[in-house]
């Protein structure tokens, strides 16, 4: 198997962390989406929308979308755990990866890419707007859904972290600060980055050979 994805970029970042979380060694290949190499012809053969990551499986057929990547590696290594143990605390954890992705994710990639584009976007001050209002109410409702847990589901590391770490990386890189008034989700984040599987966040694949 191969994992084509690039550092910082949201969707592959939950990826890795999960899979260093898990302690599952998988090859990764560096695309670069500043120079548009996820619209060159041969990654298009891997996803025809361009998009990362995606997981080159042994048989030479592709997955993409982090999700089910990460739930087909799930399925592959349940233990430990990281989307709950039976159908009701699968269910919470999702729920929570959810409001993390749509409250977080989203809204911070939104907003970097409307006023300091990495890929190089114009900027656009009316989607940045929208944007910086849905995080600002997102973040006040991830903050009371963490509240003093340890972890955004519950007592151990789940998707629902992933996700969220690759929002406040992606935001971190964009210099988008979370307000300190938050302060269940800023004593989470400098937990989570003390994990061993955050640096996996930092570090730059090789590129195919």
């Amino acid at each position: 198997m191969k994992l084509y994805c690039f550092p910082v970029a949201p969707n592959p970042t939950r990826v890795r962390v999960y899979l260093a979380e898990k302690g599952i060694e998988v090859p990764e290949v560096l695309v670069s989406l500043p120079k548009g190499e996820q619209k060159h012809p041969e990654h298009l053969a891997r996803d025809p929308q361009g998009r990362l990551p995606v997981l080159e499986l042994d048989d030479g057929s592709y997955l993409t979308e982090s999700l089910p990547i990460i739930e087909y590696f799930e399925e592959l290594h349940p233990e430990p755990p990281m989307i709950g143990h039976d159908p009701l605390e699968r269910a919470r954890v999702r729920t929570l990866e959810r409001i993390a992705e749509m409250n977080a994710l989203l809204p911070i990639a939104r907003y970097i890419h409307a006023t300091n584009s990495p890929l190089g976007l114009p900027p656009n001050p009316v989607l940045a707007g929208e944007a910086e209002k849905a995080m600002a109410s997102g973040l006040r409702l991830l903050d009371e859904r963490v509240g003093e847990r340890p972890f955004v589901a519950g007592d151990a590391p789940t998707i629902a972290d992933c996700t969220l770490y690759a929002a406040f990386f992606f935001a971190e890189f964009g210099k988008v600060a979370i307000p300190a008034e938050h302060q269940n989700l800023t004593r989470w984040h400098a937990a989570w980055r003390e994990r061993p599987s955050a640096a996996a966040a930092s570090r730059r694949p090789p590129r195919a050979a």
